[in-house]
């Protein structure tokens, strides 16, 4: 006999899996130290007049399942209507057989509303006018969702040029009690040939109350920047990289390459290596002064359709996985921090799958100083975000390093209702150790089983980063 469709087993093999969601997992405080919600709709606590504006807005993943079903793009990111939007989302999830969203899209609609009708063309109308009925509801706005999840630190995705006024008001709203910190993304620092580079410096030297015309002044610059996103409680940065960086360099070379840019001029393959290797040994030995956490997330191929990008812009569904060459380059720039014992708590992620025994290597290479875990492997990222795609993280993990260190989750959503993910992680950890037990490969311990699934969930975020 079939089992019922997403019951309280839902992703569970066996009863010691059940027993650990539910005894230690389930009710466990979500630390989402990655994230792109917007400090500000927090703030205003936005409300959302549907369920396309809530579901669909931003969300490229659900973007290109639409596509891929043929929708129109008009109802996708365009003028159609929001209902159309819907029913267009709706008939590609009808689709989507053993791709996440199809889980997760009904989990959304029965954690946060309750609603368990199957996603599918004939209950459309029901399902949304049951979501839009509870939304023009109070208890519906973006802050309402992250108390509903039971967040307690997000840690959004911020520009150093940013000014963080939303974070401030959010530090000094005492009626909300989830922290709401900045994380440094210095990509456009990084990116020397994107267009808009000089634009950007220019930028970030009127909000530092200087000019930057050299690069020793960009890099005074940033290191005003990271004073500032501490000061503001940010504890963690974040690099969006298409490839590892590594090549040998000076800084006099990397101030030629730097004004190069600033006048308008391509720089080459191999400038911009030095110039980002450069840059990032700087940031890195800043991260660890204030004893931050480093993310890399490596290996994204962005923008990957022109006619697509001019029409819409970035972050619109048209990236993927690129498979540059991680190994050597990496060791080198982690090394570079290393020789002088300047290299923060690192997590490295790679959105190509192949690559995924390479980083579980490459941590414990540079682990110590004292600090439990102080190199990880991050969690399966964006196309890994998937339940085969968890498991080949967290097997890697325990097979060449210590899974009970990792630090877990996080959303990396734009979606104030992406936490599902949370629960969906931990139904997949769960199962996995209770494979491992009900196999005999595991002792059925329970203080052993309990620190190991809570601090996976929560605990291990909670002491790394030190919020």
């Amino acid at each position: 006999m079939a089992k019922a469709f997403m019951d309280e087993r839902f992703m569970l093999a066996n009863e010691t899996a059940a027993a650990l969601y539910h005894k230690h997992a389930r009710s466990m405080p979500i630390i989402d130290y990655h994230c792109h919600l917007n400090p500000r709709e927090i703030y205003k606590n936005r409300k959302f007049a549907n369920l396309t504006e809530l579901w669909l807005e931003g969300d490229h993943y659900k973007w290109r399942l639409m596509r891929a079903n043929g929708a129109d793009e008009e109802d996708v990111t365009g003028s159609g209507e929001d209902y159309a939007k819907f029913l267009a989302y709706v008939r590609a999830v009808q689709a989507a057989a053993g791709n996440p969203l199809y889980h997760w899209s009904h989990m959304e609609l029965r954690m946060f509303f309750g609603v368990d009708e199957l996603i599918h063309e004939r209950n459309a109308p029901a399902i949304w006018d049951k979501v839009n009925a509870q939304l023009g509801e109070s208890g519906y706005g973006a802050r309402d969702f992250l108390l509903r999840s039971n967040v307690e630190v997000v840690c959004t995705t911020d520009d150093p040029a940013d000014t963080l006024e939303f974070h401030r008001k959010l530090r000094e709203d005492g009626d909300f009690p989830v922290k709401v910190l900045p994380s440094f993304r210095p990509d456009k620092g990084l990116e020397i040939n994107r267009p808009g580079f000089a634009d950007w410096v220019s930028r970030l030297g009127e909000v530092c109350g200087m000019e930057i015309r050299g690069y020793d002044r960009l890099l005074e610059a940033l290191e005003a920047r990271v004073a500032f996103f501490h000061e503001a409680g940010g504890r963690v940065s974040d690099h969006g990289m298409e490839y590892v960086p590594y090549a040998e360099t000076t800084r006099a070379e990397a101030d030629s390459i730097f004004k190069k840019a600033l006048r308008g001029e391509r720089v080459s393959e191999e400038e911009e290596r030095k110039y980002k290797t450069c840059t990032l040994v700087h940031l890195g030995r800043m991260y660890a002064e204030r004893g931050w956490v480093m993310q890399l997330h490596m290996n994204a191929s962005r923008n990957n359709n022109t006619r697509m990008y001019q029409r819409i812009g970035p972050d619109s569904g048209f990236d993927s996985i690129n498979d540059s060459l991680i190994a050597a380059p990496l060791s080198r720039l982690l090394d570079a921090l290393d020789k002088d014992d300047a290299l923060p708590k690192t997590i490295l992620y790679t959105l190509n799958p192949a690559q995924n025994h390479v980083i579980g290597a490459m941590i414990g290479n540079f682990q110590g100083g004292g600090i439990a875990g102080k190199m990880q492997f991050g969690a399966a990222w964006w196309f890994n975000d998937t339940k085969e795609g968890m498991l080949a993280q967290l097997k890697t993990l325990a097979e060449l390093g210590l899974l009970s260190r990792f630090v877990g989750m996080l959303t990396d959503s734009r979606s104030f209702v992406s936490y599902v993910r949370h629960d969906y992680f931990r139904r997949i950890l769960c199962s996995l150790i209770g494979e491992w037990v009900e196999n005999g490969e595991f002792p059925d311990d329970d203080e052993l089983l309990e620190s190991l699934i809570r601090g996976i969930c929560y605990g291990n975020a909670k002491r790394y980063f030190e919020f």
